[in-house]
């Protein structure tokens, strides 16, 4: 008899356990099971098996096991659902800490990125707003708020204000591509940016746009956008799922 899909992509997986290592086991096979996911060799709706199966294949204690599939339960990378057993959720997105828009970054990480456009309106800038953009408080600017999703699942809600006289916003083109593409596509070239990165809990509004609890850990980003003529085209504020999404850096030593 043919195994199940999913069982055979999971035999497909090479484990290198060291048992003389420190670090422990669980650690080990939790980070492997990681990388598979994150890599795509375990994607969405895969399923592990159960946990006499998996302990079994790898020589491993049923607690073992137990722990290095809970530590990714707890991350959101995996659920267990009675009848059915652990199932792969989907990746966590990890972003470069760059220049580049969060839909060219998860298009690229291959994440089918999604947008649902929730407000693409004419306000006035408020006082942050409009020191941001270098503009009087009370000016027109445009504010654009979209929810991005990838495998169905919210990610982010950004929220976006750019001077109302800058470019033609779509909503549908919106949906469909990101809001630095469409820049790029309006003739502006993006030079450099401001950002600052911090972290909050969510409130219950932001909790049931992004499917979280109340009280979730999201990460936050506030940026501003420069073209290369040093002007101001852009100021966001936007919100993360910490269970979904971190920011990758790479740090250098400076001499």
């Amino acid at each position: 008899m043919a195994k199940p899909r999913n069982r055979a992509t999971l035999d497909a997986l090479h484990f290198a356990l060291d048992r003389n290592s420190p670090v422990p086991l669980y650690y080990q096979l939790a980070q492997q099971l990681e990388a598979a996911i994150e890599h795509g060799q375990l994607a969405p709706g895969n399923l592990l098996g159960n946990e006499i199966d998996l302990s079994t294949r790898l020589g491993l204690s049923r607690p073992t096991v137990r722990q290095a599939i809970q530590s990714l339960v707890d991350k959101g990378l995996l659920v267990r659902r009675r009848g059915v057993g652990t199932q792969v959720v989907h990746s966590q997105v990890k972003r470069p800490l760059e220049l580049s828009s969060l839909y060219d970054d998860l298009e690229a990480a291959g994440q089918g990125p999604t947008t649902q456009v929730v407000r693409n309106e004419t306000v006035p800038a408020a006082a942050d707003v409009a020191a941001a953009l270098g503009l009087a408080e009370g000016a027109e600017v445009t504010l654009l708020e979209r929810l991005r999703s990838t495998h169905g699942q919210p990610v982010a809600l950004l929220c976006n204000y750019l001077p109302a006289t800058l470019l033609e916003l779509d909503t549908a083109r919106l949906e469909s591509t990101g809001l630095y593409r469409m820049m790029r596509s309006a003739g502006l070239t993006l030079h450099s940016a401001r950002q600052t990165i911090g972290a909050r809990c969510a409130t219950a509004e932001e909790a049931a746009r992004l499917d979280e609890k109340k009280g979730a850990a999201l990460l936050t980003m506030q940026r501003t956008a420069y073209d290369d003529s040093g002007r101001a085209v852009e100021y966001g504020t936007h919100i993360y799922r910490a269970s979904r999404y971190a920011f990758d850096f790479q740090l250098l030593v400076r001499n």
